[in-house]
């Protein structure tokens, strides 16, 4: 039998199951696969809401009402004001939902794709580091759809009232705008797993992490006033806050994880 030559003394006492080899172009068409079954699986989803394309439009506009019912005065509709408008609205409005529908199968998808190249160790944390991604995902869209949306929407009709402007808003701009709230919060709220991920790999040190504390939480706050729509400081706090935790919390399951990996050595 072969020496275990990585060094990583898991390794050796859990030797990985012989897999087949395969060539480049089996690899390829294995991505190709991958590729074909994430992308029919989001056009399922995409066809499904737009068949349902006016609930899932209403479901959508819940931010936008729940303005308007702090200003009875706000204009109650939205408007397209060019005829490509509404189809814009329809990719949006598609989009969103295809891909919050469609993004535990991909990463499924995604996790049968790679599986054969990881070692033992490796396999052990591939299915809880897919659904940590799917929840933080979920979790960032959420917080963007029910927060930072309404939010957003706040201060930008309150700005219009204070500068004597006149609110007509066009369906496309509000769904891109929620597009990019929602879908940008979701990606995100990926930042941390991707941290302790870094760390697992001894990619960074959690020391480094620690050091560089304050770092990390400056750059927070510029990409906060680079991403955020309005200029308000409430809003970039909104935005910047959770991600500070979440770095927080990546730290300490970092930590944790890298301390169970010396105790298994």
């Amino acid at each position: 039998m072969d020496v275990d030559d990585t060094g990583d003394p898991y390794e050796a006492a859990n030797p990985p199951p012989t897999r087949k080899a395969m060539g480049f172009f089996d690899h390829l068409e294995e991505l190709r696969m991958t590729i074909i079954k994430s992308v029919a699986v989001f056009g399922v989803f995409v066809t499904i809401i737009a068949y349902q394309l006016d609930r899932a439009s209403h479901l959508l506009t819940w931010p936008l009402d729940r303005v308007r019912a702090d200003f009875p005065e706000m204009a109650t509709n939205l408007v397209t004001n060019s005829p490509m408008g509404v189809f814009s609205v329809i990719i949006n409005v598609c989009l969103i939902g295809g891909l919050v529908m469609a993004l535990p199968f991909i990463l499924f998808f995604v996790g049968q794709f790679i599986a054969p190249a990881l070692t033992k160790r490796e396999l052990k944390v591939l299915l809880p580091t897919c659904a940590a991604a799917f929840v933080l995902f979920l979790s960032g869209a959420a917080f963007g759809f029910f927060l930072l949306t309404p939010s957003t929407i706040r201060v930008a009709y309150e700005l219009n009232q204070m500068l004597g402007y006149t609110v007509l808003w066009t369906a496309d701009k509000y769904y891109s705008l929620l597009m990019w709230l929602v879908l940008g919060m979701g990606a995100a709220f990926e930042f941390p797993l991707l941290v302790v991920l870094a760390v697992y790999m001894d990619l960074v040190q959690v020391a480094t992490l620690r050091k560089y504390r304050r770092h990390a939480i400056v750059v927070i706050f510029v990409i906060a006033a680079v991403v955020t729509p309005t200029p308000d400081p409430i809003n970039q706090c909104l935005f910047a806050v959770p991600l500070i935790v979440l770095y927080e919390i990546a730290i300490f399951v970092a930590a944790q994880l890298k301390r169970r990996h010396k105790d298994e050595v």
